[in-house]
């Protein structure tokens, strides 16, 4: 199980991160598209380290929402 997070950008597209893989990225048109974008991404990283023997890293994310008044 990862953690990921979920936003749009200017364009409308959601953007999915999972911040546990650094780099793991991915994006769709609906936030379902997003998510399953992500999840197979997750799955492909995690075999990619699999197969070359590197660790893979926990899933730790420390978060917090700060709102800042512009």
């Amino acid at each position: 199980m990862r953690q990921i997070i979920l936003y749009t950008d200017e364009d409308g597209y959601w953007i999915a991160e999972c911040p546990s893989l650094p780099g793991c990225i991915s994006q769709g048109e609906t936030k379902e598209e997003a998510i399953e974008n992500i999840t197979d991404a997750i799955r492909a990283y995690i075999e990619a380290l699999t197969l070359t023997g590197d660790p893979i890293p926990p899933d730790t994310m420390s978060h917090q929402i700060v709102v800042v008044a512009a």
